[in-house]
């Protein structure tokens, strides 16, 4: 029995009925396997550390509510308010990214960290769902008014963020700005031939970062041959899925992550994959794409450019960078320190996700009329 009947017209009542209530249920589902894999996974490392051995567990347990909460307060907003709140949200994260290149923590050659009080954010995070969110604005009032200049105002857009990324550097993080910014292009209705150009472009500027930033180099030259390199978290992220096996070796039970140093982060999938095997691996799997695929087929019935073209920009984000993880994980592709989502520890990573789909769950609501969301 619903805790809401139909004839409840309360905001929380008017959100139950028009939500995609099956979104919202696979969303929950990965957060808490998130939850419990932190549990299996951060441990060790805390310990590695000389941290409290449950350090990590705590802090991702109150990312992991206080991204709930910001999942579903956006998920009450109107169309309106996601692209008031998104535009500020841009705004401050971009003063913020360029406060990170001057006054930024420096962790491993790259500066990505600013340290506000006791807090430490990672501002690059935020800044690709509000992008998606202010592009999608751009290309949709030009196509309403072909005399505003969106295209160009969104490339400088685009332009700018990258910038600061390279400058940090982020390769990957910019590399999966310029994938939602193109999938918004095409969407977006661009003659076919400028859509080849950016591709080409985007290409050209994957080929100069090879030759310009030597971590990528290295990355990528390891992946191509195991023995060019240090590849000892993939090796023993391989070995945490030949562990596992079809059913995992059992809750608490895997042994990789007592050596693996990035285990609770960029490498849980693969303590997924030794504690609890091939079946739960492939359910995760299963989860991410139905969440991307669901999105999809609701927002395709919607006659509204900028809702089509946020909700793919935020969908292609999401399942994108769950690619890039456990791609990674699984020596598919050369090692990015890209977090899965809602499963790995990080703050920063589990809000502004947390946001981008709270703002998909909202944009992808039933509204009267056809062919119409809220």
């Amino acid at each position: 029995m619903s805790t809401f009947p139909r004839t409840d017209t309360s905001l929380i009542g008017r959100w139950w009925w028009t939500v995609d209530r099956w979104s919202l249920t696979a969303l929950t589902a990965i957060a808490l396997i998130g939850a419990l894999m932190t549990l299996a996974a951060s441990p060790p490392v805390a310990e590695r550390l000389g941290l409290d051995t449950f350090h990590f567990v705590r802090r991702q347990f109150f990312f992991l509510l206080l991204a709930s909460a910001v999942m579903l307060a956006t998920s009450l907003l109107t169309s309106g308010g996601i692209r008031r709140l998104a535009a500020v949200v841009f705004a401050v994260t971009l003063v913020f990214m360029v406060a990170v290149l001057i006054t930024g923590e420096e962790i491993n050659g790259a500066r990505r960290w600013l340290r506000l009080g006791a807090l430490s954010i990672q501002p690059s995070e935020f800044i690709k769902p509000a992008f998606a969110v202010v592009a999608a604005w751009m290309f949709a009032k030009r196509r309403q008014d072909e005399h505003f200049p969106g295209d160009a105002i969104t490339a400088g857009f685009f332009i700018l963020v990258a910038s600061c990324l390279l400058l940090q550097p982020d390769v990957g993080m910019s590399i999966l700005v310029a994938a939602v910014w193109g999938a918004q292009l095409l969407l977006a209705g661009l003659p076919l031939t400028l859509v080849a150009v950016v591709a080409l472009l985007f290409l050209s500027g994957a080929v100069a970062a090879y030759f310009t930033f030597t971590h990528v180099r290295i990355r990528v030259d390891s992946f191509l041959d195991p023995s060019a390199g240090d590849n000892y978290q993939v090796m023993r992220s391989l070995d945490a899925f030949r562990n596992g096996g079809l059913f995992g070796r059992g809750p608490g039970e895997g042994r990789i992550k007592e050596i693996l140093p990035d285990a609770h982060a960029d490498f849980i999938f693969a303590v997924t994959g030794e504690e609890f095997g091939l079946i739960v691996c492939l359910l995760l799997v299963g989860l991410f794409a139905f969440v991307v695929l669901r999105g999809f087929s609701r927002v395709f019935r919607d006659n509204d450019l900028f809702v089509l073209l946020v909700v793919a920009g935020l969908l292609v984000q999401f399942g994108l960078q769950a690619i890039i993880n456990m791609a990674s994980s699984l020596q598919l592709m050369p090692p990015k320190g890209m977090t899965l989502p809602f499963i790995s520890y990080g703050g920063s990573s589990t809000l502004a996700l947390a946001w981008g789909l709270g703002m998909v769950l909202a944009l992808t609501r039933e509204r009267p009329g056809p062919g119409r969301l809220e």
